[in-house]
């Protein structure tokens, strides 16, 4: 009696094995993955998205931006004109966490940056849409001079600069949200918040633009990317009772190739600058021959 009592629950235990194995099986199954790559780069021309690599990636990028195009021939069409350029490394230490850090001739800026990804788009569309959190904070490198905010009229000396380290830096923060909408085709759109510390005394120290970027996925390896910057006049936070020369939106169409560890983009751009607290807060370039110029963006991956 007691050996059939064994055999039962004996044949009772492996069942309640085999139908957990089978329900942890499903489950797996189930279970809703994220997108890989809504993004081939964390760098969409001038902008971020919301892509961010494996842990312990080590991303290294340089932005090459020419001069314009309305010389023709003369300056090869900006690419013997005045260039601005940024080099960098961005690094995944934890996952959803990228910390980066990079140098722009323009004005000889040193940028510190992070980008934390809070919600990750998934194959089922459990979560439908990806959303990231981007800041930057970027220190100026000009002389003392070019700091107006901190000319000051005294008395008797007459102007004078009381200057502090403070005026040499910069903010920009910006929500990303993106989709993949199918395979071929990605958007992305954000509001972004501009701070300098340190401004003309005709201009504001704040400023919130809103953007949108794109790819539209052509081959395998090649898609056509656009950026759109818009910065908003808000006279609620505007310090001007005029605004004398607001900065202008800007437009970037161009290319991508992307082999899985190399990223590279061409494209032309109404803007000169390479940091986007620059580009929203300073950009005077018009849409046309006098404000467009050729860029280039190239990324290389690391795994360690």
């Amino acid at each position: 009696m007691k050996k059939n009592i064994l055999i039962i629950i004996l044949f009772a235990l492996i069942t309640n094995l085999s139908f957990a194995q089978d329900a942890t099986t499903a489950a797996a199954k189930e279970k809703d993955y994220p997108v890989s790559a809504v993004f081939e780069s964390g760098y969409l021309i001038d902008a971020q998205t919301t892509t961010i690599h494996d842990v312990k990636t080590l991303d290294m990028v340089i932005q090459h931006k020419f001069g314009t195009i309305d010389q023709g021939t003369t300056n090869l069409w900006g690419i013997y004109g005045s260039a601005n350029i940024r080099m960098g490394l961005d690094y995944v230490p934890l996952k959803n966490l990228q910390i980066g850090a990079g140098i722009t001739k323009k004005y000889m800026t040193t940028d510190v940056r992070a980008k934390w990804n809070i919600l990750q788009q998934t194959r089922k569309n459990t979560i439908p849409v990806s959303v990231a959190l981007f800041g930057t904070v970027g220190f100026d490198g000009r002389s003392v001079s070019a700091f107006e905010s901190g000319l000051v009229q005294e008395a008797w000396t007459g102007p004078v600069y009381h200057y502090r380290f403070s005026d040499r830096v910069s903010y920009f923060s910006q929500l990303i949200v993106s989709r993949q909408f199918c395979k071929e085709f990605a958007l992305q759109a954000g509001v972004s918040f501009t701070h300098y510390n340190a401004v003309g005394t005709a201009y504001d120290h704040d400023k919130v633009g809103a953007h949108v970027s794109g790819r539209i996925k052509v081959t395998e390896t090649g898609s056509v990317i656009f950026n759109y910057d818009h910065p908003l006049q808000i006279k609620q936070i505007s310090e001007q009772t005029e605004w004398t020369n607001p900065p202008k939106p800007s437009a970037s169409l161009g290319y991508e190739i992307s082999t899985g560890t190399h990223q590279f983009q061409i494209y032309m751009s109404s803007t000169n600058s390479l940091l986007p607290q620059d580009n929203i807060m300073w950009n005077q370039n018009e849409m046309d021959e006098t404000g467009i110029a050729i860029g280039f963006v190239i990324t290389r991956l690391w795994g360690f």
